[in-house]
């Protein structure tokens, strides 16, 4: 979708390179942000994408690229829900409508594909321990650079951020940061933080002073400079601290975010200062568009839309999401246990927990963004008993990995997690794939690991998982299921065992996990293979898989997880403990990270869909079956 030059006059000129942004006259700019917020909203419009983060970040995103010489210049920003207006300015707007689709424009900031991505995100609260890596660097080589950082309040709930701003202070590094203060992260914003920094914002008296001290000095051009250049010495007078100044930066703010002059003003003052500086503005999340700033959080990122209307366009179900069995799932549990426990950090929405959140408040725990933290905290509730399940993207379990061993596997704690977005989840990309959980849960003492292979069997598998003495996750995959009808009963599934569903007679067996038992039932029926539903990751049904592997000629495993240390993995170490010498083979995702597409793209790309499926097992089983000796260490 092209930049039309009759339709976005001001923008089509400046489009192809910040460079052009900056032979702009100042009173030009406002132009440009309004036709760029309209070209985001129409574009996004199209296709779908992450939208109200970057309607927020317009006004920003043009001060940063006016006033900094980028991308010599480094800007980093934050997990990049809101850099969308970041790749239009940088060359990259006539592709925005391919955005998050496969071959398309990544759908955050990706080293590779502009070098105005100085940094790759994907996950939150990363942007300023890379920037200062960056500004060190800079100064290391006596390279004179600006460095600057951009991380809205949610990212800023994470540890991480806090370690890169102590460590800021200690380099004393030339280095930016910006806050971009929405008092949003995808829900609504939680924690001390949170109402500290609206205490800032919303305090009267500092309104008051701030406000008649302008219109004072209005007409003495002179002294409304000095106080403007003083204002962060002043206002320690009306407020009652400043925290980031006790951390080592100098803290400018509260600025408004949707002025373009007054941060480009700001900007500049800041451009070249020495040490770590600290600008505070406030933005609106959606801003431009009213059916986005009333309702952000289903404005995070919508599918289609009509932007006249405000439609959202819904695919049809066809039925129930994993997420959706979870979140009815906990309610059930809830309502019959009182010792159940609901956290997560920071994703209500995705992970299922709206109606859990409302039934149950006091029994709801939304963390921030402080995966860690929520994996202690669950281990310190069921060190008194609670039942905490803890209901986390795979891709964001990785954050937490020591506090996962150490906090509850090693002191062998009931918590329960509920690992949503396991194997590939789609458009979201490399960075949020759920590729490595079963290698890296089933590597740790005491951990019991399930793997769902519909909506039912997932309802049971979370109960299981209550009934047991330590550490359970049950992992499942984006999206609907193939549509199992749902028990409403409970019922606890025999740990470590696993359920044949269909006996062949050609001498392959096929031992599938979770989601790949659909491939394996197409495999059984191609090749008249026995197909085993695994269910259990660890510990591994042994005494089945072993029997099974005697009496039959070669072993097929099928994961949607990498290969690498994954389930299959587990079969060949059994089988090789044994002492039996059986051909196997091991399909799951590659050795290669899979970028983004729809869900069934990514399946393809990495071989793991249906005909990929089948391609391989044939080339396989053919090159075995027509081997005279590879046919005598196949023989049953």
């Amino acid at each position: 979708m092209s930049i039309s030059a009759d339709t976005y006059p001001t923008l089509a000129a400046v489009a192809r390179s910040p460079a052009d942004l900056r032979n702009l006259h100042e009173s030009q700019l406002a132009a440009v942000t309004d036709e760029l917020r309209s070209y985001l909203i129409n574009t996004v419009a199209t296709r779908g994408g992450h939208f109200a983060a970057g309607l927020g970040t317009v006004e920003l995103t043009v001060a940063l690229h006016y006033v900094f010489e980028t991308p010599r210049d480094r800007i980093v920003w934050d997990v990049g829900h809101q850099a969308y207006p970041h790749k239009v300015l940088t060359g990259r707007g006539d592709r925005l409508d391919t955005i998050k689709q496969k071959g398309g424009l990544a759908p955050f900031p990706t080293r590779a594909e502009s070098e105005y991505d100085t940094f790759g995100v994907g996950h939150s609260s990363t942007s300023i321990s890379a920037a200062l890596g960056m500004a060190v660097a800079a100064a290391r080589r006596g390279e004179q650079r600006s460095v600057v950082a951009i991380i809205g309040d949610g990212a800023l709930t994470a540890g991480l951020a806090w370690e890169a701003m102590l460590n800021a202070d200690a380099r004393k590094a030339n280095l930016i940061v910006v806050l971009n203060d929405n008092d949003m992260s995808i829900s609504e914003n939680v924690g001390a933080l949170s109402r500290y920094l609206t205490r800032i914002i919303s305090s009267r008296t500092y309104a008051m002073v701030r406000a008649g001290g302008k219109k004072f000095l209005e007409p003495m051009p002179t002294m409304r400079e000095f106080a403007r250049r003083s204002e962060e010495h002043l206002k320690g007078m009306v407020l009652p601290s400043t925290l980031f100044e006790e951390l080592g930066f100098t803290y400018h703010g509260v600025v408004d975010g949707h002025d373009v002059k007054e941060l480009v003003s700001t900007l500049r003052r800041l451009r070249g200062r020495e040490g770590p500086q600290f600008l505070h503005i406030k933005t609106r999340k959606g801003k431009g568009y009213a059916p986005a700033e009333a309702d952000p959080i289903k404005w995070h990122g919508p599918g289609p839309f009509d932007p006249a209307s405000g439609t959202i366009f819904k695919e049809a179900a066809s039925g129930p999401s994993y997420s959706q069995v979870f979140g009815d799932w906990l309610c059930d549990m809830a309502a019959r246990d009182e010792r159940i426990i609901g956290i997560t950090p920071a994703m209500r929405e995705g992970s299922g927990l709206v109606g859990f959140s409302k039934r149950f408040p006091d029994r709801y725990f939304d963390v921030a963004i402080a995966e860690q933290h929520a994996v202690t905290f669950a281990a310190g509730l069921a060190c008194e008993g609670l039942k905490p399940v803890v209901a986390i993207y795979s891709t964001f379990l990785q954050r937490a990995y020591d506090q996962l061993i150490h906090d509850v596997a090693l002191q062998n704690l009931p918590v329960v997690f509920a690992l949503d977005r396991a194997g590939l989840v789609g458009s979201d990309g490399a960075t949020h794939q759920g590729s490595f959980d079963l290698s890296f849960l089933r590597c740790i003492p005491n951990m019991v690991v399930m793997a769902p292979a519909d909506e039912n069997e997932c309802r049971q598998m979370l109960y299981t998982a209550t009934t047991l003495p330590g550490p359970a996750a049950v992992r499942y995959p984006r999206g609907a299921g193939p549509g199992a009808k749902i028990a409403a009963a409970m019922t606890a599934l025999p740990v470590g065992k696993a359920e044949i569903r269909r006996e062949g007679r050609s001498g392959l067996l096929v031992l599938a996990w979770g989601t790949m038992l659909e491939g394996a039932t197409a495999i059984g029926d191609r090749f008249d293979a026995t197909v085993v539903n695994m269910r259990f990751v660890k510990p591994l049904d042994d005494a089945l898989v072993l029997q099974l592997a005697a009496r039959h000629r070669a072993v097929l495993t099928l994961e949607e997880n990498v290969v690498a240390g994954g389930a299959g993995s587990a079969v060949t170490e059994l089988l090789a403990a044994e002492q039996i010498m059986v051909p196997l083979h091991s399909l799951g995702i590659p050795d290669r990270f899979i970028e983004h597409g729809s869900r069934e793209e990514c399946l393809a790309m990495a071989g793991l869909d249906t005909p990929g499926l089948l391609a391989a097992t044939d080339h396989w089983w053919t090159a075995l079956t027509a081997s005279p000796a590879r046919a005598r260490i196949m023989a049953p």
